[in-house]
């Protein structure tokens, strides 16, 4: 196999939300590097129970009032 088949595998620093770190193998950066989070497991609402994607009046509402009544 080609030594330049695959890219470079090597740690880097994943900061999550909290500010707690941990050390994984990755593709991405360089050896050493940090992947500080916006949002994870920890915020994010789809895994807290958390409010989820509500239309307020957005495409599916007018999709909902541009077929009322059909196929009835």
């Amino acid at each position: 196999m080609k030594a330049e088949g695959h890219p470079d595998y090597h740690f880097i620093t994943v900061v999550m939300t909290d500010g707690t770190e941990y050390q994984t193998r990755s593709t991405y950066g360089k050896e050493g590097d940090r992947l500080v989070l916006d949002i994870d497991p920890k915020v994010h609402p789809a895994w807290t129970g958390g409010q989820q994607n509500i239309d307020r009046g957005g495409r599916v509402s007018r999709f909902k009032d541009k077929f009322k009544g059909f196929g009835v």
